[in-house]
């Protein structure tokens, strides 16, 4: 079962070319920071572009909870009346996070450093992820988490009445992590500093610095040293958000496995953490090319058109690039498939505990329609069938995991029958529009009974 309602099976058929430009909608990382740091000023931050998906409107609700003013005007625009750093009020109430990994993190770490005790919980599929990579660091600062076995939602963090800054260098690559523990930062004196061996996506340092904070950042022998100073007094801001290059990924790789295809996908956000799927689509020889290039409220956005590449090849997609595509990898899997040869996919034990074990599910969803799978602790690779030639025509579980949902959707668009998800639910939480936007391109996905 969803963790939002009623499961809604989804069945995608092989379809003819996908023609079109695909306005996906906005970028779900700058969504989540924008409606966080809105709230930790002083004055109204206005925000155009806003993924209204609910892990999104669910950060919205929580900000709300906390003491800010949130206004939804209409059409992706929205304001952020906010309390200031270290001015977040106790709610009155659980704070539902729904399905968002990204939203939990986030917003434990803002609300760390203040006084107040708040109560965290999820969806099934959220409630079932690690939250201690956040909490062991928020623990620095003074604050006292309680959750159920294995550091896992329901929990209750009381936040430190006198935080102190902290020195912190990550474990393992996570944006999440890292941006819970400078949010944390904001309200704890002096300088927080943190250190990442492996460069994750950086939206929270480019923000930090567009709302005033004071932050460097030092790549060094001992990796990329990020130096906030706390307590600043953060300024309201103006952002147009730009579209979300992980959304861009399905109909991207949708066009590139379909026959005759050529769908334009614009103004996507191509920040230098976030784009490696592209990268790694160029390098199997898919016939994608950016159009257009040029910067946005400081990130680099681009339109990106996409082709039929009937040629692709297997590749060894380098461990480090796996940062910056950690969410991609589902689908480029699927793309995979379809090519010639082994794409050898390294580094990526992230994928374990995301909404779903992406490895896993994928894994098991490919291997069911007829490709074949390996699979390690930390890598997977899959061996190519070559385009026309991938069977489908299964069920597949989407583990209440929107990428994993969407993948497969992509997939049947060009397999030799149809593929089909017991749920496709979770989609509404990243994409709302995902289906009529896919259906408007010549995709021909359709809702099944249960």
């Amino acid at each position: 079962m969803s963790g939002h309602g009623t499961p809604i099976p989804m069945i995608s058929h092989p379809c003819g070319p996908l023609v079109g430009e695909a306005h996906v909608p906005g970028d779900k990382s700058i969504s989540h920071r924008s409606l966080i740091l809105g709230a930790m000023c002083i004055g109204e931050t206005r925000i155009t572009g806003l993924l209204e998906g609910e892990d999104v409107l669910d950060t919205a609700k929580a900000m709300q909870a906390f003491g800010a003013t949130v206004t939804n005007h209409g059409d992706g625009a929205w304001s952020v009346s906010g309390v200031g750093v270290g001015g977040f009020a106790e709610p009155d109430h659980v704070i539902d996070c729904g399905n968002s990994g990204t939203g939990v993190r986030l917003i434990m770490g803002a609300a760390a450093t203040s006084p107040i005790t708040v109560t965290y919980t999820g969806d099934a599929s959220l409630n079932g992820r690690p939250m201690g990579r956040v909490t062991d660091p928020l623990a620095l600062f003074g604050a006292q988490a309680v959750g159920r076995a294995g550091g896992r939602l329901p929990m209750t963090i009381v936040g430190a009445r006198a935080p102190v800054p902290v020195r912190y260098v990550v474990p393992v690559p996570s944006a999440q992590v890292k941006s819970a523990v400078l949010l944390a930062g904001l309200n704890a004196p002096g300088q927080t500093v943190v250190i990442e061996k492996e460069a994750t996506r950086d939206h929270t340092e480019r923000m930090l610095q567009g709302f005033g904070a004071t932050l460097s950042v030092e790549e060094t022998d001992e990796g990329r040293v990020i130096t906030l100073d706390g307590q600043p007094e953060l300024v309201p801001q103006t952002i147009i958000v730009p579209r979300d290059p992980s959304s861009a990924a399905f109909p991207v790789c949708a066009a590139i496995i379909t026959p005759g295809s050529d769908v334009l996908v614009p103004n996507i956000g191509l920040n230098p953490t976030r784009a490696g799927l592209f990268t790694t689509l160029q390098e199997m020889g898919a016939d994608l090319v950016y159009e257009n290039m040029r910067e946005e409220g400081g990130e680099p956005v681009a339109d990106l058109r996409a082709k039929f590449s009937p040629d692709l090849r297997g590749i060894a997609v380098p461990p480090a690039r796996a940062a910056s595509m950690i969410d991609e990898y589902p689908v480029l899997s699927v793309v995979a498939a379809f090519a010639q040869g082994v794409t050898d996919m390294q580094g990526v034990k992230e994928l374990r505990v995301k909404e779903s074990d992406r490895i896993d599910a994928m894994a098991k969803g490919l291997r069911a329609a007829g490709v074949t799978v390996d699979e390690g602790p930390d890598w997977w690779k899959v061996t190519g069938l070559g385009h026309g030639n991938v069977p489908g025509g299964v069920t597949v579980a989407s583990q209440l995991d929107h990428r994993i949902a969407m993948a497969f959707m992509v997939m049947g668009m060009a397999t030799q029958k149809p593929m089909r998800v017991d749920d496709g639910s979770p989609i509404a939480t990243s994409f709302p529009i995902f289906e009529d936007l896919m259906g408007a391109l010549g995709a021909q996905i359709v809702r099944a009974e249960a």
